[in-house]
């Protein structure tokens, strides 16, 4: 029952990991390589507020969030804008050179050394429940992962500029004829979701060790959840961070050698068994969709699924190029190492 209550609450910092992710894109329709590096990024602004402020870094979040929003707003807006439009790929390259740029740049700047934030007396704190002891560094993880979704939920749905992102989301086109600036209205979804990229950042450099190149580990962690948690439902990447938690607790349990979140180990950036099952579970991709089309199903059962095969096809398609990349990238080293 321990296991299941720590990967419950480890889950929360996995969905804040996707909350972002899934933010862009649905409302851009872009697949950010860049993602895991952002995160890291927010990590190391973290740590360079903290060192010049003396802040705790809970309360550095004050700075670092407008930061990384400012961030956000204006790489949209100068690059990433212009990539935009009916092809996906231009924009998925230019997030992939974004990746690359951001840990060189990360590298020459923080070198490769592991750091962390200090939290003080809040990473040990814990307390006992049915004689399962609960941290207040996870506890408060996953309240804020909560909170930060059930924000999202009401900015999507309650409010103007939630009716623009939806509207942009669904016909850029019809939207502009409206008088909405696309422009603009993909600046602010940038904004915001580096805004929780920063939460879930500072979050990570308290919790465990960071380094510049951990980026793509983190990446795969929000893909797994967004993908196990399902495209276009907020609260489903919660689902879907506590799933993944839970199953890498109790992969950890059955096999010391799968941590669930190590702090100086790039080994979390494997495969992992929560999403092989559920894609194994929900082929939507596979042959075996072929046999599902020759049902009357209903037609917005049919709209769903067709939206659910195109996005699976383009996370899959840049998780596959990210590992390409990777291991060119190792192949690169060692031989410049053996050269």
């Amino acid at each position: 029952m321990n296991i299941i209550v720590q990967g419950v609450l480890v889950g929360g910092l996995y969905a804040l990991f996707a909350a972002g992710l899934s933010l862009i894109f649905g409302v851009l329709r872009l697949v950010n390589i860049a993602h895991g590096d952002l995160i890291v990024l927010a990590a190391c602004v973290a740590l360079v507020v903290v060192q010049a402020t003396g802040l705790h870094p809970l309360l550095a979040l004050g700075l670092v969030v407008p930061l990384m929003m400012a961030f956000g707003h204006g790489l949209q807006r100068l690059i990433l804008n212009r990539t935009l439009g009916r092809d996906l790929l231009p924009p998925l390259l230019v997030s992939f050179g974004l990746s690359v740029i951001l840990q060189n740049g990360l590298l020459a700047t923080f070198t490769a050394d592991s750091r962390k934030l200090d939290g003080g007396a809040l990473e040990t704190l814990s307390f006992q429940v049915a004689g399962i002891s609960v941290g207040y560094l996870p506890l408060l993880m996953f309240a804020v992962a909560v909170a930060v979704i059930a924000a999202l939920q009401v900015r999507f749905y309650r409010t103007a500029l939630g009716r623009a992102f939806r509207a942009t989301s669904d016909d850029p086109e019809v939207a502009e004829l409206m008088g909405l600036d696309r422009d603009k209205v993909y600046g602010w979804a940038m904004a915001l979701c580096l805004g929780v990229v920063a939460i879930a950042g500072v979050f990570l450099a308290i919790r465990s060790n960071f380094d510049p190149v951990m980026g793509p580990g983190r990446l795969i962690f929000g893909f797994e959840a967004v993908i196990v948690g399902g495209l276009g439902n907020l609260w489903g990447k919660l689902a879907g961070g506590v799933i993944l938690g839970v199953a890498q607790g109790l992969g950890a349990e059955i096999n010391p050698g799968w941590p669930a979140l190590p702090a100086s180990s790039r080994s979390a950036s494997r495969p992992k068994s929560a999403l092989v099952a559920m894609s194994c579970s929900t082929p939507p991709c596979s042959p075996g969709c072929r046999l599902w089309r020759r049902w009357r199903w209903p037609e917005w059962w049919r709209r769903w699924w067709r939206r659910w095969c195109s996005a699976c096809r383009a996370a899959c398609f840049a998780i596959s190029t990210r590992v390409v990349a990777e291991v060119f990238r190792l192949c690169a080293a060692q031989l410049a190492v053996l050269g």
